[in-house]
């Protein structure tokens, strides 16, 4: 889950809200990253350090690089994590910018949590979920331009667009005309505000599933999720030491399946077109997939966190022939 968010406020209430966000598959990020030769750790999405800190109590020998768009986030982060003194250094970025991050040193494992925290989720002024009334930001950071603006600034559309493309939603049209009148008189502020709109598209009220997939495509857009994720895959492979370990968690299959693409496409062993009858291309694998399928979590997790449910996770090992 990338993105665990936290406000500035007291001591006690931080840390109490903090532990409403439960970290996914932290048993099997723990298998996969800990051991054997890892020692420093890439966490592109600290959130408010659940994955980190079981790491970090599962190897004292390991060390975490970890960063987070949210500032709020990295505040939790390093009061979590402040035991481990200098076995762990944040700051806030991208995970995409791994490379600045780094400056140019390389690392041993690589973990990001993609997706939003409960903490961001179960907040209401941060604007993420349909079922609290808050302004309707949704941005991951403090930049940028929230969602009502950029619902303002997008025509029907592109808006439609952009439901189908991020969020599968049916009645995109009818959706995006009833958000986009609602925009034009200064009514798409709030997260009513979109949800009402929703049901002026359907001309009913709107299920919690199409909700939930209408905030999940303007939420993606808004901050350039697939956007990053990409950028940060043409980039992750020159930040990676011989036998590191790159381990990613999705929610949906818009970013799983990038995932899966770029895993199946490094850990090729050719690449010729299928019209080919022999292998002429020469091809080198990068990468060795570490799990065939992905990894989700069990029931007895799920059961404790139902919000873990659509969680999937997959590893890829650095080949260390080729690595470079």
């Amino acid at each position: 889950m990338i993105w665990a968010a936290m406000c500035a406020t007291s001591g006690p209430r931080r840390d109490s809200q903090r532990m409403d966000h439960v970290s996914v598959l932290r048993e099997e990020v723990k298998r996969y990253l800990t051991g054997g030769g890892v020692r420093v750790v890439f966490d592109g999405t600290i959130g408010a350090g659940g994955h980190a800190e079981t790491l970090l109590d599962a190897d004292p020998n390991l060390s975490i690089i970890g960063v987070d768009r949210d500032p709020d986030a990295l505040e939790i982060a390093r009061s979590r994590l402040a035991r481990f003194g200098n076995r762990v250094t944040l700051s806030q970025a991208s995970y995409s910018e791994i490379g600045d991050v780094l400056g140019g040193d390389r690392v041993d494992g690589v973990l990001l949590d993609l997706g939003i925290s409960s903490m961001q989720i179960d907040r209401a002024e941060r604007g993420f979920g349909y079922r609290s009334e808050g302004p309707l930001d949704m941005r991951m950071g403090t930049d940028g331009e929230t969602a009502a603006v950029l619902l303002s600034r997008l025509d029907a559309r592109e808006i439609a667009g952009l439901l189908r493309s991020l969020g599968d939603v049916r009645h995109h049209g009818p959706i995006a005309r009833a958000i986009k009148r609602a925009a034009a008189t200064g009514r798409m502020n709030t997260t009513s505000d979109l949800r009402s709109a929703v049901a002026s598209g359907l001309k009913r009220a709107a299920r919690p599933s199409e909700l939930s997939r209408v905030f999940q495509a303007i939420r993606i857009a808004v901050n350039s999720e697939l956007d990053l994720l990409d950028v940060f895959l043409t980039r992750v492979m020159g930040s990676l030491e011989r036998n590191a370990r790159i381990a990613v968690i999705s929610y949906h299959s818009l970013e799983d399946r990038r995932i899966k693409t770029f895993f199946r496409d490094l850990s090729a062993t050719c690449v010729c077109p299928p019209t080919v009858p022999v292998c002429v291309c020469g091809h080198r694998p990068s990468l060795r997939v570490l799990t065939r399928r992905a990894v989700r979590p069990s029931e007895v997790e799920i059961e404790a966190n139902p919000r873990a449910r659509s969680a999937c996770l997959r590893v890829a090992e650095v080949i260390e022939e080729v690595a470079q």
